[in-house]
């Protein structure tokens, strides 16, 4: 078997195929059903932000791991496997597991140690080991790459400055308007994004922040930690009127802003301009508003190049990170390894006593004029001498857990005696 991943993001696919690869947090107990119900696949995690979205899989068959994975994806997107194939990018064994750790360690991300990402893998972790989805050997990894992400951060200065994509939302949205403390904005989301948003605003000195999300209490909620006003999503067209900032990250499968809500707020203020961030994927706002006067839509791509600008001071801290995400590779590779060994053990002394018994079976009949005594002292023998010879072979490759030596001794145990184990990291 081989832990897999499978999928695009935003450095190998464009915004609109990233869009029709989104999967929301609704769909993903449905998505995760599906992964594992396919022949080739026994455990699944699925990741997908605004970034990205990858399914890490443990493969019971590479190959056909990889058509169960692309047809899923094919499915998701309802587009043919040819149209998005090139834009896949796929690792499987320790590769896999690095990427992983990169990913977590925010390497990966458009805002170089964004800290985002962090919270986005562990909730897809929780999402998957809730449906039953995730077993030991994801379980491991996921654990290490949470590890290694929190090492990442607090170890080095990879996440200094901005270092989260709600943040760098903020600081574009700055860098076009100036300073925001007079700026009218409204906040359309209340979740992850939504939130960090609007700490990023009150960290800016923005006197009020309104807050829309379709859920009215969660909106309130966040909007009393900032001293902001939640209102009502029915009534966007209005607040869109008064806003001069408007930042939006929903999980909406389909726009919430359109032109007529745009052309609308706009009629009312022919000479007062409309700055509008939109950093959900798939897009809250529908791509045909950039085209209204007064208005400038940016999304996701803008923001990427935004945060290109400012990587240099964290990207000295690259190879600290990297540093630490080796020795978590390391620690992950040698626990996988170990517990390759305690099932290789507990197998050879099964083979070993099932030979035994079958042996002192086919004797059985010599025994005859023994007593019980005797009977008991032949027993006793032969266990006395299987164990005895399988003690130093059992030092050893308890020595050697966890070294490629001990991969090898159990390769060789593997192949010599024909043993098939059922390994800690299967389910």
């Amino acid at each position: 078997m081989s832990v897999v991943v499978i999928g695009l993001n935003h450095r190998t696919a464009p915004l609109d195929l990233l869009e029709r690869m989104a999967i929301a947090d609704g769909q993903l107990p449905k998505a995760l059903h599906d992964l594992i119900s396919r022949e080739n696949l026994s455990e699944a995690v699925v990741l997908s932000t605004c970034n990205r979205t990858e399914v890490y899989a443990v493969a019971e068959k590479f190959h056909g791991a990889f058509a169960d994975i692309r047809n899923f994806l094919g499915d998701l997107s309802y587009l043919p496997p040819e149209a998005f194939a090139d834009h896949l990018y796929l690792h499987y064994d320790v590769p896999a597991v690095r990427h992983l750790l990169e990913v977590t360690a925010g390497l990966d991300s458009a805002v170089l140690g964004e800290s985002e990402i962090q919270g986005q893998v562990k909730h897809a972790w929780e999402c998957a080991r809730n449906e039953g989805a995730s077993g030991t050997t994801l379980n491991l990894l996921f654990r290490h790459a949470l590890h290694a992400g929190k090492r990442a951060r607090t170890e080095t200065g990879i996440a200094r400055n901005i270092a989260s994509v709600s943040q760098a939302a903020v600081a574009m949205a700055t860098e076009r308007l100036g300073a925001l403390q007079d700026k009218a904005v409204l906040v359309v989301g209340a979740g992850d994004m939504g939130e960090g948003m609007t700490a990023a605003l009150a960290q800016a000195g923005v006197a009020e922040v309104r807050v829309a999300n379709r859920t009215r209490s969660r909106a309130q909620a966040l909007a009393e930690r900032v001293g902001g006003k939640a209102v009502s999503l029915v009534e966007l067209p209005t607040h869109l009127a008064d806003a001069d900032l408007v930042l939006t990250s929903t999980g909406s499968e389909l726009p919430m802003i359109g032109v007529a809500d745009v052309d609308r707020a706009m009629a009312d203020r022919p000479d007062r301009p409309l700055l509008i961030v939109d950093i959900a994927v798939p897009r809250d706002v529908d791509a045909a508003v950039a085209g209204i006067e007064g208005v400038t839509l940016l999304d996701m791509d803008d923001l990427r190049a935004f945060a290109q600008q400012g990587i240099a001071e964290r990207q000295r801290e690259v190879a600290r990170v990297e540093d630490i995400l080796d020795d978590e590779l390391q620690g992950y590779l040698v626990e996988t390894s170990a517990r390759e060994v305690a099932p290789m053990v507990v197998a050879l002394r099964g083979r070993a006593e099932a030979i035994r018994v079958t042996e002192l079976g086919r004797f059985r009949s010599r025994f005859t004029t023994l007593d019980a005594a005797e009977l008991e002292a032949v027993e006793a023998f032969t266990k006395s001498l299987v164990a005895k010879l399988l003690h130093e072979p059992t030092v050893v490759l308890k020595d050697a857990a966890g070294s490629p030596r001990g991969d090898r001794l159990v390769a060789a145990l593997r192949e010599l005696f024909s043993i098939e184990t059922k390994t800690s990291t299967e389910s």
